[in-house]
């Protein structure tokens, strides 16, 4: 399969056939996807840390008890030690990559710090670690319908609770997850 299509700033969706324990059942946010690759976030894998214990690692100080207890996604298995926050594009930090006019990326402590002080971005996802393809690695993933892609929407990427994305996600594309099966088919 050529690259035709840029999925940066849509939803991958994995289908139930899709066993993979990194992303069995999970909605990853393309960042970036070019000829050479992709970069994702999952957007639906909460972990059992919370912001606070991450912010404490960092000598960040908040009093603030919603950001202490945000939930910290697992973005994907690659780097999982490194940090990245989805966030809406109003504000710009250290190191933001603007990914659309809504919704950017930053990777540098600056914005970590301005979320503990209350002055971050309102709408935000913090996740450890990233989900990437090499070139023509999710095409082919995609032809082996291992994956739905459809365009993104903020109101499921910042504001659905968890465990109600994959299937959102799907609804978007006026797919019923349950109603799908585990097996592709192939005429």
């Amino acid at each position: 399969m050529s690259f035709t299509t840029s999925l940066t700033n849509h939803f991958l969706i994995a289908m139930p056939g899709l066993q993979d324990p990194n992303f069995s059942r999970t909605v990853a946010y393309v960042c970036e996807h070019t000829e050479q690759g992709a970069m994702g976030i999952v957007i639906n894998r909460p972990m059992d840390i919370r912001l606070g214990e991450m912010l404490d690692q960092l000598d960040i100080e908040s009093n603030d008890r919603r950001v202490l207890e945000a939930a910290v996604y697992l973005g994907g298995p690659v780097q999982p030690e490194r940090g990245f926050v989805l966030h809406s594009a109003a504000e710009r930090f250290d190191s933001t990559l603007g990914i659309t006019s809504e919704i950017s990326i930053t990777t540098s402590r600056d914005v970590l710090e301005a979320i503990a002080d209350g002055r971050g971005p309102d709408h935000r996802l913090i996740a450890l670690g990233y989900a990437g393809w090499g070139g023509g690695q999710l095409e082919q993933e995609i032809s082996a319908n291992a994956w739905l892609s459809g365009p993104a929407n903020e109101e499921i990427l910042f504001r659905v609770p968890a465990g109600a994305r994959w299937q959102a996600a799907a609804n978007l594309l006026g797919v019923d997850m349950n109603l799908m099966s585990g097996q592709a088919g192939h005429a």
